[in-house]
């Protein structure tokens, strides 16, 4: 299972209501590193599918959510848990750095 999309209206049923731990990766298509970083989230995603859901907002196209998390650079992720943000990563990082960040909710 790879990542899929949320938006504005979607927020809240797909991310804030989870069960499961949640990552949002606030994106934009113009955003190299954003690029870069997406297929890593990917391989991420389907190696612990049990584990952690993660899916992806644009934030040119979502601007509601994005100034609600204060997003002022991206690629920047968040990590929810019962509708609260338990853990922020910012900036483009190769796999084993993401995994080291997201350790806790992998394990």
């Amino acid at each position: 299972m790879s990542t899929r999309d949320v938006t504005d209206a979607t927020f809240e049923a797909e991310v804030l209501k989870s069960e499961k731990t949640i990552m949002v990766d606030f994106w934009a298509p113009w955003c190299g590193p954003c690029r870069a970083v997406s297929p890593i989230l990917d391989q991420i995603a389907s190696e612990n599918a049990d584990k952690i859901d993660i899916v992806k907002i644009n934030v040119d196209d979502n601007p509601e959510t994005a100034m609600k998390y204060q997003i002022t650079s991206i690629p920047a992720m968040k990590v929810f848990q019962g509708g609260e943000v338990v853990k922020s990563v910012i900036g483009a990082k190769p796999k084993p750095a993401l995994e080291a960040d997201l350790a806790e909710f992998l394990a």
